[in-house]
């Protein structure tokens, strides 16, 4: 009993300690943002399965596949031209795309889209110089799109690696991309 007690103390001590308080509380951030993360991806293929396989027409009515960009790792993002997340992560992903140059590929999947109009005055508006292909429900669906936008980070394989849902700073979408 007397050493229980003895810990107790010391714990209580420790708990004064500023930096105590603050590491218990980092801890905590952690736990529920992973929690969070694992939640919202939950419905979406997980890693190491492949990649649903695609052929979309861009904006200018290139039809591109997705074995056209084996070789490189790909971000590929599903956005909405109507989602106000969509139009910040937008830059995040033109800034990410100069700095990866051609060591990746970045391109998005405009889904949820009523004309080609919107996707291409969302592209305007946003300063998009990533690749914009058109998408439908069918590929939200085979991807297990349910919110926007949406991020995947393939291997040169075309396996997925990872996913992400919602906005993704910058540093995030490097730090998943070479993780």
């Amino acid at each position: 009993m007397k050493r229980l007690a003895e810990l107790r103390g010391a714990w209580a001590r420790a708990r004064e300690r500023r930096w105590v308080r603050w590491g218990v509380d980092a801890v905590l951030f952690v736990v529920l943002f992973s929690a969070v993360m694992a939640w919202q991806t939950r419905h979406l293929p997980g890693a190491g399965t492949p990649a649903p396989d695609f052929a979309l027409s861009t904006l200018s009515g290139e039809t591109v596949r997705l074995d056209d960009l084996r070789g490189r790792p790909v971000v590929l993002t599903f956005w909405a031209p109507w989602c106000g997340v969509c139009k910040v992560e937008s830059s995040n992903l033109s800034a990410m795309r100069g700095q990866v140059g051609e060591s990746a590929h970045v391109v998005s999947v405009a889904v949820a889209w009523r004309n080609v109009e919107d996707v291409q005055r969302f592209a305007r508006e946003q300063g998009v110089d990533y690749p914009v292909l058109l998408g439908d429900a069918a590929l939200m669906e085979a991807y297990g799109v349910e919110q926007f936008p949406t991020t995947f980070f393939l291997s040169p394989e075309g396996r997925i690696e990872r996913a992400v849902v919602g906005y993704t700073t910058r540093l995030g979408l490097l730090w998943r991309l070479w993780l």
